[in-house]
C-alpha cells in the first residue's frame, strides 16, 4: 500500500514538474547584440520570458546571412531580420512568416556633413558612398526622383561598409545606408553635425527595419505568442526606465559599453515597436509594390503568405 501510494506521488511530482518547467525557444540575432536589440535585452534582464513560462536562448549568428535560414531549417524557432528581405525571401518561395516587429521604422538615410546640400535635389553632381547594390540604389533612385533630378545625374561608389570613414575622409560628398541611430550618432561624437535625410520624407515606402520571422509550419506554437508578449513588456520597461536598463545592460555587457552604444540606446528607444505583434498590411503590401517596380523581385506575392498578425 505505501509503495503503491509513493509510487503515485513520484508520478504525481514529475508532472508536476513537466507542467512548470521552461519551454525553450531559440532566437537567433541578425548580428551581434547591439542597442537595436534592447527590447529583447530588457525582457531578458526583468524576467519576462521566464514569467512567460520560456526559456530564451539568444544566439549571435556567425554570418549575417544565416538568420532566417536557420529557421527554414527548423534549427530555430524565430530570427531577426529585415522587412526588405522579407520581401526577397517570399519572392523566392521561402516558408517565412513575420510574426512581429522589433523596429518599427526605417533607419536607413542619407548623410553629408556638406551644409550646402540642403534636400537631396542637392546631391546632383555629388558623389555618393553605398555598401549594398540593390535596394540602396533603388532607394537612392526614388529619391531622386522625388526630388526632380536623374538618379544618373549622381555618381555612386561603392565604400565596403566604410560609410563613416569615407565619408569623413572626403571621398565621398554623401553616404546612403547610415543607420539613423549609429552612424549619425556617431558623427556627432565626432564632433560633427550631419544633415540626415530619412528615406520614408523623399519618396521612398516606410517599412519596418527588423522584425521577427518564424517558420509557416510553427508560427502559431503557443511560445511564439508568449515570446511576443515577454517583448512588449521588455519595450515598455525600456520606455518607462531608459537609463537604468542602459546601466543593466552595459553592466551585462561591458565590452559594448561605449559612448556610441550609449547614445545609440536612447536614440533607439522612439524607434520600437509599441505593439510588437501587431501588422500593417498596407505598409507591407507598399513596399512591395516599391521592389517589384524597382524590379528587385519577380512577383507580387500577397501579403497573408509572408506576414501575419497572431
Amino acid at each position: 500500500m505505501l509503495k503503491k501510494y509513493l509510487c503515485g506521488l513520484l508520478l504525481g511530482m514529475a508532472a508536476l514538474s513537466r507542467a512548470s518547467a521552461a519551454e525553450d525557444l531559440t532566437l537567433v540575432l541578425d548580428w551581434y547584440i547591439n542597442p537595436d536589440h534592447a527590447p529583447i535585452m530588457v525582457a531578458e534582464q526583468i524576467g519576462a520570458f521566464k514569467q512567460q513560462g520560456l526559456n530564451v536562448r539568444i544566439i549571435p549568428p556567425s554570418d549575417p546571412a544565416l538568420p532566417a535560414r536557420l529557421v527554414v531549417a527548423k534549427q530555430a524557432d524565430l530570427a531577426i531580420t529585415y522587412q526588405p528581405q522579407l520581401h526577397f525571401f517570399a519572392d523566392q518561395g521561402l516558408p517565412l512568416v513575420r510574426v512581429g516587429t522589433l523596429i518599427s521604422s526605417p533607419l536607413n538615410t542619407v548623410i553629408t556633413l556638406d551644409k550646402a546640400i540642403k534636400s537631396p535635389a542637392d546631391l546632383k553632381g555629388k558623389k555618393i558612398g553605398y555598401s549594398v547594390s540593390g535596394i540602396e540604389q533603388a532607394t537612392l533612385a526614388t529619391m531622386a526622383q522625388n526630388q526632380h533630378i536623374r538618379p544618373e545625374e549622381m555618381t555612386l561608389i561603392n565604400v565596403n561598409f566604410q560609410l563613416t570613414s569615407a565619408l569623413l575622409a572626403g571621398q565621398v560628398d554623401a553616404v546612403i545606408g547610415g543607420y539613423r541611430n549609429i552612424e549619425a550618432q556617431e558623427l556627432k561624437l565626432q564632433g560633427k553635425d550631419p544633415v540626415v535625410f530619412n528615406v520614408e520624407d523623399y519618396g521612398v515606402p516606410a517599412y519596418d527595419e527588423l522584425i521577427i520571422v518564424a517558420s509557416r509550419d510553427t508560427m502559431s506554437a503557443p511560445k511564439i505568442r508568449k515570446f511576443l508578449t515577454a517583448l512588449k513588456q521588455g519595450g515598455d520597461y525600456l520606455r518607462a526606465h531608459p537609463q537604468e536598463t542602459w546601466q543593466a545592460f552595459a553592466r551585462a555587457h561591458p565590452e559594448l559599453n561605449t559612448p556610441l552604444n550609449k547614445q545609440a540606446w536612447q536614440a533607439s528607444i522612439p524607434l520600437f515597436a509599441t505593439e510588437p505583434g501587431k501588422l500593417d498590411s498596407n505598409r507591407y503590401q507598399a513596399y512591395e509594390q516599391f521592389l517589384f517596380a524597382s524590379k528587385l523581385i519577380k512577383k507580387i506575392t500577397p501579403v497573408e503568405q509572408y506576414a501575419v498578425e497572431l
